[in-house]
């Protein structure tokens, strides 16, 4: 199966419009986010465009998301957790399970990659923590 095939941009759609109405209203990382995305609308398109280019190869997002998340103030491991979480909580409902595998390890992978990189860039000094050590 290539890439292309593993789901459509109507169920990349769902999984990201279903995954950020868990993280809007969640107590701990909701009000990290609803501060700094000022257009909703906005953002969740460009959420869509970078997970079809991440999980099917569409090459329809250009950006770096590193700096915005590095720039975020006082963001811990648990809010890493947490959003690792939701999205478990999301991928559990689709029913393309490959997809949904194949997406889970992408946003681990993702949320590893943003934790180290705001450790290294607000806490130069010190070695970071990977998410499971807190």
């Amino acid at each position: 199966m290539s890439r292309s095939e593993l789901c459509t941009e109507a169920e990349i759609t769902t999984l990201v419009y279903s995954f950020y109405d868990k993280v809007r209203a969640d107590p701990l990382i909701g009000p990290v986010f609803n501060d700094a995305i000022h257009d909703w609308d906005t953002h969740l398109t460009i959420m869509v465009r970078f997970w079809s280019s991440v999980l099917i190869g569409s090459g329809t997002y250009s950006g770096a998301p590193m700096p915005k998340h590095v720039a975020l103030p006082g963001l811990d491991a648990d809010m890493f957790v947490r959003w690792l979480q939701l999205f478990h909580d999301t991928t559990e409902t689709l029913p393309n399970r490959l997809f949904a595998e194949r997406a889970e390890e992408a946003a681990h992978r993702i949320a590893r990659s943003l934790w180290f990189g705001y450790q290294m860039n607000n806490n130069p000094d010190s070695m970071p923590k990977d998410l499971h050590n807190g």
